[in-house]
């Protein structure tokens, strides 16, 4: 049901069985999927694509062009997957020409007045809890959790199935599969209760725990720890995408425990 109330642009393409609310704004060059359900007073700017059966609470502003001084009005997208559902007052700001999209992946969680700032690229099944904000161009892998009033700066990337603990002030890269904390943030173990909730053996439960025993704790150094790993650990996809998230990382890895 689409409310007699709304401001939808004969430009936009809602798609099949899509309810929107009203006071809801939708501006030519959406594009939103089947199923799909938004609530009141909602704006959804131009260039923003919106999967299936995803849930937008009211208040949200999806698509605004970005606070970036040096943008200067190229045609940029925001991009939001199926089954994502987006909680009251979350911004999302469109790309600029460094990416040109921001993307929320399929099946997130972005709670109450989460901002998405420009550029920002975040996988699938990510859940980012109350308040936390994003600088531009972060990159998030899948399944990480980040909770609730944490800012990343931005160029910061995140690995796959991470957890970063609430109110952390994130300035480095976090690499895939573990859990950070405290402030200044550093590792705190691995992630082993979200692992084996996603169905990860305790076999590679264990292996996963090495790799990171060697990289922080045992060796005096990253580079002397990541050696170790290369010689001592069994090859594994999982040994492989710690290795190549850190010699990706541009801003540097968070550090060990103190």
């Amino acid at each position: 049901m689409i409310h007699e109330k709304t401001n939808i642009s004969p430009d936009a393409k809602i798609g099949k069985d899509v309810s929107i609310d009203a006071f809801s704004s939708i501006y030519e060059d959406v594009v939103i999927g089947d199923g799909t359900r938004i609530g009141p007073n909602v704006t959804i700017y131009p260039g923003t694509r919106i999967g299936e059966n995803c849930q937008i609470f009211p208040g949200a502003v999806i698509g605004a062009v970005p606070q970036d001084l040096k943008f200067a009005g190229e045609y940029t997208t925001t991009e939001i997957g199926k089954n994502t559902v987006i909680r009251e007052g979350v911004t999302i700001h469109r790309g600029t020409s460094d990416r040109e999209k921001t993307v929320i992946g399929e099946n997130c969680l972005l709670m109450c007045y989460v901002h998405i700032a420009h550029d920002c690229l975040i996988g699938d099944n990510v859940i980012i809890a109350n308040y936390s904000g994003l600088a531009g161009h972060c990159v998030i892998g899948d399944w990480v959790v980040i909770e609730g009033m944490c800012g990343l700066q931005q160029f910061v990337n995140i690995g796959d199935h991470a957890f970063v603990g609430g109110m952390s002030g994130v300035r480095k890269d976090i690499p895939p599969f573990i859990r950070v904390a405290r402030e200044p943030l550093v590792y705190a173990g691995i992630n082993a209760i979200g692992l084996r909730r996603r169905g990860m053996s305790n076999e590679k439960v264990k292996l996963i725990e090495d790799i990171y025993r060697n990289l922080f704790i045992l060796n005096d150094s990253i580079s002397n720890g990541i050696k170790t790993i290369e010689e001592e650990i069994e090859d594994c996809v999982e040994k492989e995408m710690v290795l190549e998230f850190i010699a990706k990382s541009k801003r540097g890895i968070v550090r060990g425990p103190l």
